[in-house]
């Protein structure tokens, strides 16, 4: 084995600019997407007792969001790929701030038959409905940003952009819990609207914002960026290309091959358990932490003890990333958190009303979660390539996105059925053991990228 090469000062200050010109950016628009994803766990305090709605419907409904997601991820990739990632990026969050914004009327849209036709009241239909078009209005930012990250990072540095990038779902809640629940609070009654109105409108404001921020400062790639040199332009077109070539049959060919590569089917699967876990846990967090004592109305203690998981993950996920590109090891870096995670639902199942044991839990689960989703892409963009990869990470992550609308709707279901949640949280332990095997079989193959 060759000893690397260390990366040359000029290589060091060119990706330092990069990470500091785009990152921050990037890093704040996924905030503020979290939060209009995630913000219905705790609108759901209040929504669902004021409209009458089980812990199912609401279950189903927080999940539902994925499906939209699901059927729009790869087409929206692909248009990324076509269009620009400027543009596009853009266009997708300014859309679903007009969606989240709706949801503040969820009870007073005219659906007109459509209720009707599927056997549920309007207010119900217009929850499912906006859900799945705020999963749609969504659908490719996410595998949009990490196609992204691809033009500008080798192979080598990637689980660091990738960790520092998905850090923002950490900072999203450590930020937007007690933030949601200050304004559920505050907002009580304000106009004549409840708290949770409020909630939906003024948090999608910042993703307006962010879509035309991104639409003026955002380059589509290196080669669009003027506050590069075409020294530094070259330098790092030339460290894209020097990178590693995996041996699956994805790796420089288009739809067909991404689609039929079992490689790229396994990691599907991995990150469904992943996603099963963190929008399971991340949806029901408030409901949790209310459950542990706390009272019906207290939004911001419920809050500021929600910080607490995400805080821990948030440090736990920047080390993680940094230790996989530092040893240029992804197998296990994405094993463990997994295998830590599991352990967190297992526990959780069995805490109670425990208020520190239940935390304790929590924490696993957010820290192992989030730690292996930002090792594990460093796994399918070290061997997709151009469509492939367009194609590839895109159907990895709507295939894993359903997990997250298996996760809350099993909780839901099962607290409904059962007045606990305990079977559920086994169940999603279960998956997450099952993930952890399937990624140690299917990346012994995968070689380490070269250490810096």
């Amino acid at each position: 084995m060759t000893t690397p090469v260390p990366p040359s000062p000029a290589e060091q200050a060119t990706f330092r600019k990069i990470s500091w010109r785009l990152m921050p950016l990037l890093f704040a628009c996924y905030i503020v997407a979290f939060l209009d994803r995630v913000n219905v766990g705790f609108a759901k305090l209040q929504m669902v007792s004021e409209l009458g709605w089980s812990d199912a419907v609401y279950g189903f409904g927080a999940g539902v969001f994925f499906l939209g997601y699901f059927l729009f991820e790869v087409p929206s990739n692909l248009l990324l790929e076509r269009v620009g990632a400027r543009r596009w990026i853009a266009r997708i969050m300014v859309t679903w701030a007009l969606v989240s914004a709706a949801f503040a009327f969820v009870d007073v849209i005219p659906w007109g038959p459509l209720p009707r036709m599927f056997g549920v009241t309007p207010d119900v239909f217009g929850f499912y409905a906006l859900r799945l078009l705020l999963g749609m209005a969504e659908a490719g930012f996410f595998p949009g940003i990490v196609l992204y990250l691809t033009y500008w990072f080798p192979a080598d540095r990637r689980a660091r952009a990738f960790a520092r990038f998905m850090t923002a779902i950490a900072v999203a809640n450590v930020l937007g819990a007690p933030l949601s629940g200050y304004i559920m609070q505050a907002f009580e009654g304000v106009g004549g609207w409840p708290g949770w109105r409020w909630l939906f409108v003024l948090e999608s404001v910042p993703s307006l914002l962010m879509g035309i921020v991104l639409l003026l400062l955002l380059p589509d790639g290196p080669a669009r960026a003027a506050w590069l040199t075409p020294d530094e332009r070259a330098l790092v077109q030339a460290r894209l290309a020097a990178g590693p070539n995996g041996a699956d049959s994805a790796s420089q060919g288009g739809l067909r091959t991404a689609f039929g590569s079992a490689r790229v089917w396994a990691l599907a699967y991995v990150y469904f358990t992943t996603a099963v876990a963190l929008y399971g846990v991340n949806f029901w967090m408030p409901t949790i932490i209310q459950e542990l004592g706390l009272g019906k109305t207290a939004y911001l203690e419920i809050g500021l003890l929600s910080m607490i998981p995400w805080g821990i993950a948030g440090v736990t996920m920047l080390w993680w990333g940094n230790h996989s590109d530092r040893s240029g090891e992804r197998r296990w870096h994405v094993t463990a958190p997994l295998v830590c995670t599991a352990s967190g639902l297992a526990m959780l199942a069995f805490t109670g009303t425990h208020v520190v044991s239940s935390l304790v839990a929590l924490s696993l689960v957010a820290a192992g979660v989030l730690s292996g989703m930002s090792t594990f892409w460093s796994i399918p963009t070290a061997f997709l390539r151009g469509t492939a990869a367009a194609a590839g990470i895109a159907w990895i992550n709507s295939i894993g996105n359903l997990g997250g609308h298996f996760g809350p709707d099993l909780i839901g279901r099962v607290r409904t059925a059962t007045g606990s949640s305990a079977a559920a949280f086994l169940t999603l332990a279960a998956l997450g053991m099952s993930g952890a095997l399937v990624v140690a079989l299917v990346t012994r193959e995968v070689a380490p990228t070269s250490q810096e």
